[in-house]
Protein backbone atom coordinates (compact mmCIF):
# COMPACT_ATOMS: atom_id res chain seq x y z
CA UNK A 1 0.00 0.00 0.00
CA UNK A 2 1.03 3.52 -0.90
CA UNK A 3 0.32 7.33 -0.55
CA UNK A 4 -2.25 6.86 -3.35
CA UNK A 5 -3.99 3.66 -1.70
CA UNK A 6 -4.21 5.65 1.73
CA UNK A 7 -5.82 8.58 0.31
CA UNK A 8 -8.05 6.81 -2.43
CA UNK A 9 -9.31 4.61 0.69
CA UNK A 10 -9.97 7.75 2.58
CA UNK A 11 -11.63 9.53 -0.01
CA UNK A 12 -14.13 5.80 -0.81
CA UNK A 13 -14.93 6.36 2.73
CA UNK A 14 -15.94 9.96 2.67
CA UNK A 15 -17.43 10.28 -0.57
CA UNK A 16 -18.51 6.77 -1.56
CA UNK A 17 -20.46 8.08 -3.82
CA UNK A 18 -17.99 9.25 -6.49
CA UNK A 19 -15.92 7.26 -8.45
CA UNK A 20 -12.53 8.08 -7.51
CA UNK A 21 -10.67 5.11 -9.62
CA UNK A 22 -8.71 7.66 -11.87
CA UNK A 23 -6.60 8.80 -8.89
CA UNK A 24 -5.70 5.71 -8.40
CA UNK A 25 -3.56 6.10 -11.64
CA UNK A 26 -3.18 9.93 -12.36
CA UNK A 27 -2.51 10.95 -8.49
CA UNK A 28 0.92 8.24 -9.36
CA UNK A 29 1.15 9.57 -12.92
CA UNK A 30 1.39 13.49 -11.15
CA UNK A 31 4.00 12.32 -7.97
CA UNK A 32 5.97 9.97 -11.52
CA UNK A 33 6.08 13.81 -12.83
CA UNK A 34 7.24 15.40 -10.05
CA UNK A 35 10.45 12.33 -9.69
CA UNK A 36 11.62 13.40 -13.40
CA UNK A 37 11.16 17.29 -12.88
CA UNK A 38 13.72 16.28 -10.26
CA UNK A 39 15.85 14.62 -12.04
CA UNK A 40 15.96 16.63 -15.34
CA UNK A 41 16.90 20.06 -12.44
CA UNK A 42 19.13 17.74 -11.11
CA UNK A 43 20.90 16.82 -14.49
CA UNK A 44 20.63 20.07 -16.50
CA UNK A 45 22.01 21.91 -13.37
CA UNK A 46 25.04 19.99 -13.68
CA UNK A 47 25.34 21.56 -17.26
CA UNK A 48 23.99 24.72 -16.71
CA UNK A 49 21.41 23.98 -18.82
CA UNK A 50 17.62 24.67 -18.06
CA UNK A 51 14.82 22.43 -19.55
CA UNK A 52 13.61 24.90 -22.61
CA UNK A 53 17.76 24.87 -23.73
CA UNK A 54 17.73 21.19 -23.52
CA UNK A 55 14.33 20.82 -25.72
CA UNK A 56 16.22 23.09 -28.42
CA UNK A 57 19.17 21.82 -28.19
CA UNK A 58 17.97 18.41 -28.38
CA UNK A 59 15.71 18.75 -31.20
CA UNK A 60 18.86 20.05 -33.31
CA UNK A 61 20.69 17.11 -32.05
CA UNK A 62 17.77 14.45 -33.17
CA UNK A 63 17.46 16.34 -36.26
CA UNK A 64 20.75 14.62 -37.63
CA UNK A 65 23.91 16.08 -39.15
CA UNK A 66 24.45 18.75 -40.02
CA UNK A 67 22.19 19.30 -36.68
CA UNK A 68 20.32 22.25 -37.91
CA UNK A 69 16.60 23.36 -38.45
CA UNK A 70 15.30 26.68 -39.44
CA UNK A 71 13.58 28.72 -36.41
CA UNK A 72 9.98 27.40 -38.01
CA UNK A 73 10.89 23.89 -37.45
CA UNK A 74 12.11 24.48 -34.09
CA UNK A 75 8.88 26.30 -33.17
CA UNK A 76 6.88 22.99 -34.18
CA UNK A 77 9.47 20.91 -32.33
CA UNK A 78 9.06 23.14 -29.04
CA UNK A 79 5.60 24.05 -29.65
CA UNK A 80 6.22 27.62 -27.88
CA UNK A 81 5.57 31.08 -30.14
CA UNK A 82 7.60 32.74 -32.63
CA UNK A 83 8.88 35.20 -30.01
CA UNK A 84 9.73 32.99 -27.49
CA UNK A 85 11.86 30.87 -29.63
CA UNK A 86 13.77 33.93 -31.01
CA UNK A 87 14.39 34.84 -27.47
CA UNK A 88 15.57 31.15 -26.70
CA UNK A 89 17.49 31.18 -29.73
CA UNK A 90 19.70 34.23 -28.77
CA UNK A 91 20.05 33.25 -25.52
CA UNK A 92 21.67 29.72 -26.93
CA UNK A 93 23.54 31.79 -29.30
CA UNK A 94 25.32 33.79 -26.55
CA UNK A 95 25.88 30.69 -24.63
CA UNK A 96 27.58 29.44 -27.53
CA UNK A 97 25.66 26.07 -27.97
CA UNK A 98 24.03 27.11 -31.18
CA UNK A 99 24.46 29.44 -34.56
CA UNK A 100 22.68 31.22 -36.73
CA UNK A 101 23.29 30.74 -40.86
CA UNK A 102 22.46 32.14 -43.55
CA UNK A 103 19.29 29.99 -45.05
CA UNK A 104 21.10 29.04 -48.81
CA UNK A 105 17.16 28.09 -50.12
CA UNK A 106 15.65 31.47 -48.80
CA UNK A 107 17.67 34.77 -48.82
CA UNK A 108 15.40 36.05 -45.97
CA UNK A 109 15.56 33.03 -43.82
CA UNK A 110 17.92 31.95 -41.21
CA UNK A 111 18.69 28.35 -39.91
CA UNK A 112 19.89 27.14 -36.44
CA UNK A 113 22.92 24.93 -35.81
CA UNK A 114 23.87 22.97 -33.07
CA UNK A 115 27.75 24.20 -31.86
CA UNK A 116 29.84 21.81 -31.07
CA UNK A 117 29.81 22.94 -27.55
CA UNK A 118 25.88 22.63 -27.97
CA UNK A 119 26.58 18.90 -28.96
CA UNK A 120 28.88 18.32 -26.15
CA UNK A 121 26.14 19.74 -23.58
CA UNK A 122 23.39 18.09 -25.02
CA UNK A 123 24.97 14.64 -25.39
CA UNK A 124 26.10 14.73 -21.54
CA UNK A 125 22.87 16.08 -20.08
CA UNK A 126 21.06 13.67 -22.01
CA UNK A 127 23.75 11.08 -20.52
CA UNK A 128 23.38 12.16 -16.77
CA UNK A 129 19.74 12.31 -17.32
CA UNK A 130 18.78 8.65 -18.66
CA UNK A 131 20.52 7.22 -15.73
CA UNK A 132 18.19 9.00 -13.19
CA UNK A 133 15.48 8.13 -15.04
CA UNK A 134 16.86 4.08 -15.16
CA UNK A 135 16.97 4.90 -11.72
CA UNK A 136 13.18 5.71 -11.82
CA UNK A 137 12.22 2.75 -13.63
CA UNK A 138 14.22 0.59 -11.68
CA UNK A 139 11.28 -1.20 -9.95
CA UNK A 140 9.95 -2.42 -13.06
CA UNK A 141 10.58 -5.46 -14.91
CA UNK A 142 11.77 -5.18 -19.24
CA UNK A 143 8.73 -6.68 -19.64
CA UNK A 144 6.47 -4.30 -17.16
CA UNK A 145 8.43 -1.07 -18.70
CA UNK A 146 7.14 -2.31 -22.67
CA UNK A 147 3.92 -2.62 -21.02
CA UNK A 148 3.34 0.38 -19.34
CA UNK A 149 5.18 2.40 -22.45
CA UNK A 150 2.40 0.60 -24.38
CA UNK A 151 -0.55 1.72 -22.10
CA UNK A 152 0.89 5.06 -21.52
CA UNK A 153 1.02 5.44 -25.60
CA UNK A 154 -2.94 4.32 -26.13
CA UNK A 155 -3.69 7.23 -23.33
CA UNK A 156 -1.40 9.95 -24.86
CA UNK A 157 -2.29 9.44 -28.09
CA UNK A 158 -4.91 11.92 -28.35
CA UNK A 159 -3.10 14.61 -27.33
CA UNK A 160 -0.13 14.48 -28.80
CA UNK A 161 0.32 18.29 -30.54
CA UNK A 162 -1.16 20.01 -27.72
CA UNK A 163 0.27 22.91 -26.33
CA UNK A 164 0.16 23.64 -22.39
Amino acid sequence: MDEVDRIVAAWRHERPDLDVSPMEILSRVTRLSRQLDRARKSSFSEYGIEGWAFDVLSALRRSGEPYQLSPSTLLQETLVTSGTMTNRIDRLVTAGWVERLPDPDDRRGVLVRLTEAGRATVDSALADLLVKERDILAGLTPAGRRKLASLLRELSTGFDGEED
